[in-house]
């Protein structure tokens, strides 16, 4: 649904938090942007079904986790030196873009930012094709046909990206996502991360840049203990889960990197006049610690929901036509 009766578009809104500016309003993650999902984009069996993929590893649905996950004892890669041999890479010629884009584009909102989302990052794909453990041992077993890999995974994905910005355009922003981390920490340490995560991951996100789109990181996990690497690579945004410190890291880092935060206790939130309550609290926390994106406006009652969301955009607009003033009186 459009965004209207604003100052600006949502998408010239989005701008100015990505780049340090203080904005006319707070914006609401994926619903000041929107997304695009190709179809033919095949990191996953298409439509989220019980296949296989791209790579030819099997997935399943897994109801209890929401989500899809490798079939349980399935093996892509049994010897990560043969990789190529026995995972090659997909033929992106024989892809129908062109005619999935003209699908996709056909829903765009040119108001708002347009987000590709890259799923399946190295490591995940690396976890994908084998056992969990014997992926993680091949960081110590086999470290230079790992950086092979990660080369082989990172050229295909500069190479997938090319393709998506010359069909689907206007692309504004691209979500790079790789879980590094389980509810207690980081899967590395940060000497590894730095050593094996870090060269050729920054290599996919300098290319991003270099065609002019902003980066947001997408990492499940306690992976705070990433965000100097993080911020080192060139990421515009992050949207952590839950169980990272938002406090801390906003506090610390809101003028560096833009942090997707969510609106604690609006999902429990009984009445109208509670959900606003919250929302303005969370503004004037928030806001000006710097680059602020508020996380979905979840509540089961969608009355509530409702005006959290006019809340939002109506206090934060005020808030930060206060916090401009303040900036320029000085």
């Amino acid at each position: 649904m459009p965004l209207g009766g604003r100052p600006i578009t949502p998408k010239e809104n989005q701008k100015m938090v990505y780049e340090g500016e203080i904005p006319m309003w707070m914006p609401v993650w994926l619903k000041d942007n929107q997304y695009c999902w190709p179809d033919v984009v095949l990191e996953h069996p298409e439509y989220e079904r019980d296949g296989v993929d791209w790579w030819g590893t099997e997935w399943v649905w897994v109801e209890i986790a929401g989500g899809m996950m490798v079939k349980p004892g399935f093996v892509t890669i049994k010897d990560i030196k043969k990789w190529r041999e026995q995972m090659p890479c997909p033929n992106l010629d024989l892809i129908d873009f062109e005619g999935d884009a003209k699908l996709q584009t056909a829903r765009y909102d040119n108001d708002r930012m347009h987000v590709f989302h890259l799923t399946e990052g190295l490591f995940e794909r690396l976890h994908e094709a084998m056992p969990f453990d014997k992926a993680l041992l091949l960081f110590y077993e086999e470290p230079e046909a790992v950086q092979e890999f990660f080369k082989g995974i990172a050229d295909f994905k500069i190479e997938l990206l090319k393709k998506i910005f010359e069909h689907y355009e206007p692309i504004d922003y691209v979500i790079y996502g790789d879980d590094w981390g389980t509810q207690r920490a980081g899967f590395f340490s940060n000497e590894m991360f730095r050593e094996a995560i870090m060269p050729q991951t920054k290599r996919i996100l300098d290319f991003i840049h270099s065609e002019g789109k902003y980066v947001e990181l997408h990492s499940c996990g306690l992976t705070q203990q990433y965000i100097e690497e993080i911020i080192e690579m060139g990421c515009d945004a992050w949207t952590p889960q839950a169980i990272n410190d938002f406090d801390r890291l906003t506090e610390k880092y809101g003028r560096r990197i833009t942090l997707t935060v969510p609106v604690e206790g609006l999902a429990e939130a009984e009445s109208e006049e509670d959900a606003r309550a919250l929302v303005r609290a969370f503004v004037e926390h928030y806001a000006p610690r710097g680059r602020i994106i508020a996380g979905f406006l979840m509540n089961p009652d969608p009355v509530i929901a409702k005006a959290a969301d006019e809340e939002l955009y109506a206090y934060s607009s005020a808030f930060y036509q206060k916090m401009r003033a303040a900036a320029e009186s000085v």
